[in-house]
């Protein structure tokens, strides 16, 4: 295990990723371990011990898009295959990932435009172009229904496929399939999200109840998340995303007051980013981001980021070293490795201050 001194690079043993959801382990959302780095130290804890490390004045963000069942058992040139739904586009098609029904990247001969992907009750995607420039991982496809009639992107007939035939979309290192209830946050209002915000994953009522009675703030954005890249290390795509007034208001309030902007993720930190002004004030904004962060970019909206652990490569490490700093992001990666902290969406947490 080794972590680089520029780049923050390093190995993560089979055994340190958690593939089954806490619950299954006997433990409750909120009892994974939580790490957090303020200043020059560092504390292990629990993750319901979080009001230990907020203070009243300080405002929590989180992201109230919720998880669809956006992976569908499929066909392609005749073989198994898995499609995951990404995102839909203004004009009802939809932005999709091909892989192997193990849940790995697709290796065998790869889709070119206008192939065609057999879905259940008769439904099918036409992959019409890649959706990025400089990979064919993400395509746009166009999906039709019963009889070959469009399927309406984001409306009804699209939404019940993925309600009927779709579950969560899984990786590798998860090798038992979860309900729907696992992938589910206390904050998810919103259906959008192809994975889970899984930042979001550990809090529960009582954890919410007990910091808003201390005096911590809590305020919502909406950032539906496409699929990942956690093979390929590519930076996020473009996503949906809305800051509303008030949260706004709340941030730009908190900053004012000398209190601290905790977003739970870097779904939340990406769209918080994503509304900064040029006076550095957050304002109200909804669209679409491609905004990427990284250490020649600081966090200017965020002061501290609860967040999971990313694999090696993944572009999110660049994000936290934009709200922590890269030495505080390398150090706590370091000990983590070193004390057996569990990774990926199932795994345990940490909580980066700036440094």
């Amino acid at each position: 295990m080794t972590l680089g001194m520029e780049e923050l690079a390093f190995l993560l043993p089979d055994e340190l990723s958690a593939t089954r959801p806490p619950e299954s382990r006997g433990l409750e959302r909120d009892q994974v371990r939580l790490m957090v780095a303020d200043a020059a130290t560092l504390t292990h804890a629990r993750f319901r011990e979080l009001p230990t490390f907020l203070l009243p004045g300080d405002l929590v963000v989180v992201n109230n898009s919720a998880m669809i069942n956006a992976a569908v058992d499929a066909h392609y040139n005749g073989d198994a295959a898995v499609l995951h739904f990404s995102t839909w586009l203004d004009d009802g098609d939809w932005v999709v990932e091909l892989r192997d029904p193990a849940g790995v990247p697709w290796r065998r001969e790869g889709p070119e435009p206008g192939a065609r992907v057999h879905l259940p009750a008769d439904h099918l995607a036409e992959l019409r172009r890649p959706w990025l420039p400089d990979s064919d991982r993400l395509w746009v496809a166009h999906i039709t229904g019963t009889g070959g009639s469009a399927a309406s992107g984001a409306g009804a007939e699209v939404r019940a496929l993925l309600a009927q035939h779709g579950r969560p979309v899984t990786y590798s290192y998860v090798a038992e399939r979860w309900s729907a209830s696992y992938y589910r946050t206390v904050f998810g209002l919103i259906p959008g999200s192809a994975e889970m915000p899984s930042a979001g994953r550990p809090f529960t009522e009582a954890l919410v109840t007990e910091l808003v009675a201390g005096g911590v703030g809590f305020a919502p954005i909406t950032l539906h998340t496409g699929v990942s890249s956690p093979e390929a290390g590519e930076p996020p795509s473009p996503e949906r995303f809305a800051v509303p007034e008030m949260t706004a208001r709340l941030v730009n309030a908190t900053r004012a007051a000398g209190g601290r902007v905790v977003a739970v993720g870097t779904t939340v930190t990406r769209a918080l980013e994503s509304a900064v002004g040029v006076d550095g004030s957050v304002r109200a904004v909804a669209g679409w981001t491609d905004l990427v962060l990284d250490g020649s970019r600081p966090a200017r909206a965020v002061d501290g980021l609860i967040t999971g652990w990313h694999a090696p490569g993944a572009s999110h490490l660049h994000l936290l070293e934009s709200v922590a700093g890269p030495r505080v992001v390398r150090e706590a990666y370091r000990v983590a490795l070193e004390s057996g902290y569990l990774w990926h969406e199932f795994g345990d947490s940490a909580l980066l201050f700036r440094d």
